[in-house]
Formats: structure tokens, sequence, C-alpha cells
């Protein structure tokens, strides 16, 4: 038997060939575009067959009758049995012209090359967006009830099945598949597409909260989703089936799903939280639409929902379908089908399937550059305070990810020695001697960075002095909340403001700021310390407000306690678990690669959260811990270097706070 194939190369085509193929003594003609030959010859390889069994028709789809040269016409004149029409764009997102070019003209150009060759039946691959946004139940047999078809795409695909039914003088067939997801038994899919979108969302509140924590989903409007081997296969079966010409079946889900069920059956797929509470998506249709077309003329609320779409990869089509309203029936697909062993599968069964496919080959973010090199390599990056701890760990990094690593420090010697260093292990700082804390010396130090570099592409802000005391043993030194503050915030802003003119010339920039979870936790005995801090988090968050539409973005690292010099003269320290100079630099990687607002400990969110909710219960904590841990006996004025004596609830604390304590 011979059969005509369009869109042969496409996902849904290129399994139906290989179904028709396994038909004994099956040839099927392929409609080829020129130039695009070395398509067919790959699914030839793929199948194992050879240009006998699948030899290529030279074509085109936006041509009348194909396009197909006459001679050839006449060798597949009364060959053909059967022709099978699927090439049509998919996309919503394309704009209206071409939809018309290909899903109507395209089809009533198949329509003429199928009566030209005298085929014997012609089978149309249609979609159940032919019934555009129909109010109810839509039958296989309706097709003039189809209603609301202003998008592009629903009135093509109903254009085009209008034209296979007006205008097809052969026998016809067609088939209305519902969305079209990967193969049910490998998860195999060619695209994001339908309930992928969806996704993303998905993903992300997997990498926000715990799994077992209760999240508010989206009824929202029907769903019906088919993997691609059930719509290949009961394509192939009615086909060849008597008794089909003129009716139209629907390759869909008997049960359907709303979208807020698709969301939680992909989000047990995914190990995400599940949706316990579902708010009707319908309501959004209370407001009126002048007061949505109103609010999206507002460029604040018109931005803030760009970024969000952009962000979880949706398109600007996709809210418009939250709220589909349509069901299908497809009662003589299921009397079609009836004995054959060929049924839709339950998506509880095949959703992880899907799942795991997306994620290991189609999630967009396997296809960006995500290491430090793609981040970072021949740009300037400035890390100051970087010869020791923190910084000299970062600067490594950079320096081995091939950006120009700039450091700067007040120490000659030290930083002499991070030079030679980095020089042993294949690669070189440059190095500049400088006190931030002092403001001419500051603005000496940008003058060079613009003279010698052109400015920096990465600013991380990382020098910085701790002061462990408490207020009561404080009230004669003033001078450690100024000289904290002159370097932490003064030294941080005054460096970062003098280099922002340059990022804005550029539009590009990125400045990471070092603060401490004790920002977030109210960390007693840290006062000087965690106000400079603080302000400096509140200049950020002010700054990036500012800059946002500027091309310069910001990070604020509230940092845990990391085992470097800063914190040695602390000898309490030294029983608390703590990160290594190394974990924290890759902190500051992260920060450089995603550009994240803040990274912060699940600890600190929590301090944050619980002085936010229940101030006074979050008083009594930090209190308890103030009284468990004393001062230093420098601090009190006692001997340098005695240890602490602590108590068992103390060492116990510590043990608690593994990696993520002040």
């Amino acid at each position: 038997m011979h059969y005509f194939v369009t869109g042969a190369t496409g996902f849904i085509g290129k399994r139906l060939v290989a179904r028709l193929l396994a038909r004994k003594g099956a040839v099927v003609h392929v409609l080829v575009r020129p130039g695009s030959e070395d398509k067919l010859a790959a699914l030839r390889e793929q199948l194992g067959v050879d240009a006998k069994r699948l030899p290529a028709v030279t074509g085109d789809l936006t041509a009348k009758a194909l396009g197909v040269p006459a001679a050839e016409v006449d060798r597949l004149k009364g060959q053909v049995q059967h022709v099978f029409h699927l090439a049509a764009v998919y996309d919503l997102s394309a704009d209206e012209d071409s939809q018309v070019a290909v899903n109507v003209d395209g089809t009533r150009h198949a329509v003429q090359f199928a009566e030209a060759i005298g085929a014997g039946h012609f089978h149309h691959m249609s979609s159940i967006a032919a019934a555009g946004m129909y109010e109810g139940v839509f039958r296989e047999d309706m097709f003039d009830e189809a209603e609301n078809l202003d998008h592009p795409y629903f009135r093509t695909k109903h254009e085009s099945e209008k034209v296979v039914r007006k205008e097809c003088a052969l026998p016809w067939t067609v088939y209305r598949p519902g969305m079209v997801v990967g193969d049910s038994r490998t998860g195999e899919m060619d695209k994001i597409d339908g309930p992928y979108y969806l996704f993303k969302l998905i993903q992300r509140m997997r990498q926000l909260l715990p799994p077992w924590m209760p999240t508010i989903g989206l009824e929202g409007g029907r769903v019906n989703i088919v993997p691609v081997d059930f719509v290949v296969a009961a394509t192939d079966h009615i086909a060849h089936r008597d008794g089909i010409a003129g009716r139209c079946y629907h390759l869909v889900d008997p049960q359907g799903y709303r979208v807020g069920d698709v969301l939680d059956i992909f989000g047990k797929a995914a190990h995400a939280p599940r949706m316990n509470l579902f708010v009707n998506a319908a309501l959004l249709g209370f407001i009126p639409r002048g007061v949505k077309k109103g609010l999206m003329a507002l460029a604040p609320v018109r931005r803030i929902r760009n970024a969000v779409m952009a962000d979880l990869g949706l398109p600007e089509e996709f809210l418009g379908f939250v709220n589909y309203p349509t069901r299908f029936d497809c009662r003589d697909t299921l009397a079609a089908l009836k004995g054959s062993g060929i049924a839709c599968p339950n998506l509880h069964d095949y959703a992880w399937r899907l799942w795991d496919y997306w994620e290991r080959h189609l999630d967009p973010d396997l296809h960006i550059d995500r290491t430090l090199r793609g981040a970072v390599a021949g740009k300037v990056v400035l890390v100051t305070g970087g010869s020791s701890g923190i910084g000299l760990a970062a600067a490594h990094m950079f320096a081995e990810a091939g950006a120009t690593t700039v450091i700067c420090g007040r120490d000659e010697d030290k930083l002499q020695a991070a030079c030679a260093e980095a020089q042993a292990k294949g690669y070189r700082f440059v190095a500049y001697s400088v006190d931030i804390a002092d403001e001419t010396d500051c603005n000496r130090f940008v003058q060079l960075l613009l003279a010698e570099h052109g400015g920096v592409d990465f600013l991380v802000n990382n020098a910085g002095r701790s002061i462990r005391r408490a207020i009561e043993s404080s009230y004669d030194r003033f001078h450690d909340v100024e000289r904290t503050m002159q370097l932490n915030y003064f030294g941080a802003v005054r460096l970062t403001m003098g280099l922002l003119p340059g990022m804005v010339a550029r539009r590009r920039g990125h400045v990471v700021n070092i603060s401490s979870i004790g920002v977030l936790t109210n960390a007693p005995r840290f006062s000087s310390y965690v106000a400079s801090k603080a302000a400096l988090d509140a200049w950020t968050r002010c700054a990036a407000s500012e800059f946002a539409d500027q091309g310069v973005t910001f990070t604020t690292i509230n940092m845990p306690l990391v085992r470097t010099p800063m914190i040695a003269p602390t000898k309490i320290y030294e029983n608390v678990p703590t990160l290594s100079p190394e974990e924290a630099a890759g902190l500051i990687a992260q920060a450089c690669i995603h550009k994240p607002v803040r990274i912060a400990t699940r600890l600190g969110i929590a301090g944050q959260v619980l002085h936010a909710l229940v101030p006074r219960v979050a008083q009594i904590v930090m209190n308890t811990s103030f009284r468990m841990f004393p001062d230093s006996q420098a601090a009190r004025g006692g001997e340098k270097g005695a240890k602490p004596q602590l108590s068992a609830e103390a060492v116990a604390l510590q043990q608690m706070m593994r990696g993520i304590h002040f």
C-alpha cells in the first residue's frame, strides 16, 4: 500500500511514518521542501529504510497543489491510497500571516494535490483548537458551532478544517488531537508547548519550598492532554477502518483535567509541594476588561507582568487560555478503538516520564551557560579585601575562570603574597594597595581603575571589619561604631558610586555586597557590625530599584559565619562549625552567575520571618543566646586568649547551628 504524508519529519509525522512502514509492503511518499532533504535522510537512517520505501516528493506547502512537478504528479496517479496531511504551524505565538499561509492555504494545496493524484482517502490532522473557546461539551459531529475564534491559531485550525469539509472531493476524515505531549513510554518530546509551559513554575516552587509544605493552586479551565504515541496509534488504526469517510474523531483523554489538577499531577511527578487549596481562575473574569486594560497600561504593572512571564518562559498568549472552557466528547473514537487495545493512558501513570525528559533535555536553563567562566571570562572583576580569607578564595575562582582579577587591600605584603600564590597556579592577579575607608585614597583608587581598566564589570565589596562586643561593654567605645561604619558602609558605597557611572554607560555591571546573617537575625554583641551591614543592605535595595532599567544589578549575600582571619580573635568560634573560605567564595560565584537579588541561608530567612511575625518571641530567643554565650575576655577587659567556659546547652546549640551561625 502506498501513502503520502506531509509534515513527515515533524514530531507526530515521523512516528506516524514509522507506524505506516511497519505494515507489510508499505511505501510512504514524503513531501520535502527544496533544501530539507537532509531531514528525510536522517529519518531514513533512524527507521532503517531506503529511498525505495521512503521516497521524497519535492514540493512546497505554500504553492498551489504543493508545487509538485507535473511529471511527479503523473507518476503518483492511482498509486496512493491514503494522503495524511500533518504539516501545520502548531505555535500559539506565531504571526497570523504565517499561520494562514501554512494552516489554511497549505491545507487547500494539499487537498488539490490529493485530488490531482486521485488518492483514495484524505486524512486531515486538525486540533481541538478548531472548536475555539466553546462554552460546554464539543462533540465529534460539531463544527459550525465553534465560537470565540479570535486567536489566529484557533481561527486558522478551524478554517483549515473547513477547507477539507467544503472543498475536498475525495473521501476525507478529520482527527482532532488534544494538547499533544511526549511519548508516554519514554517521555520524549521535541519542544516546549502546552502544559510544558507550567513546568518552570513547578520547578521554581520546588526550589523555593520544601515538598511537604501545602500550597495554593490555580483551579483554571480545562486541559486535555494526550501523549504522542496514543495519537499516532489511534490515527493509524482508525485510518484503516471502513466507514470513516466524512467523520471526525477526537483523539483526547476521555477524563480531561483542570489546570489545577495538571499542576498538582506534575508537581507530584517533580517532587514539588502539593497543592491543597485551589483558587478558581474564573474569579478573574469578574474584573472588567476596561480595568484590566487600564492596569496593563501602567508601566510598572506591565514590566512586572513581562518579567514574571519571561522568567517562567510563558508566552504572551498563555494567560488567555487559563480559563479554557471546552470539554470534548470522544464516543466515536472510543467505539472505533474498541477491541484494538489502543487507549489514552492515565496522566498520573506517565507524568513523571514527561517531567524527567523535560528536566533532562528541554529545560531552557540547560542551554544557558551557568558556569563561572561563562559569566566572567574576559571581564574585569574587582574583589576588595582580596588578599586573604573569603576575598582571596573568590579571587582565585575568578582568575581560574578567565577573568581579569583585580584585588585590593591595605597590606602590601599580603597582596604580594596573594599574587605570588596566583602566579604559582598559572594565572595572575592585578593588586592595588588602598584604604577603602579613606575618602581621598578611595577616590584615587577609582580614578586608577578607570584609567587602567576602563572600570569594572563585577564589583565584590568584600572588605569589612567585625567587632563582637556587647553594648554594655562599649559605652566608652563609640569609635568602634565609627570605624566599622567607615569601612563596611561608607567605604563600600563610596567605591560603588565611583564605579557606577561606567557601568551605566556600558549598560552592564553587577555589584555583590557581602553582608551578614546577623542583619536578618539581629545578632546580639554585633550591634556595630550589623548596623553597618544593615545600612549597606538598605542602600543596596534603593540602588537596585534605581538602576533596574540601566543594566546594572545588585546581589546581597547575608553570609553566615566563615572561618577567616577576621573571626580568629574570637576563641569561642573555635568550637563552632563554620563555612570554609572556599565555600563562601562559592556563594560569591553563584551571585555573579545567576545575579539573584539576595543569597541567604534558611536560618537567616527563618530569623527574619520570626522577627517580622513575632518580634517579642524573637527577642527572647536572641536574648537567651546572648546570655548563653559570654563576651570574650578581651571585650570584658580581661586576659586575651583565655577560652570562655561554655555550658552544655551552649555547646549543643553550637552544633545545631552548623555552618549557619552568626
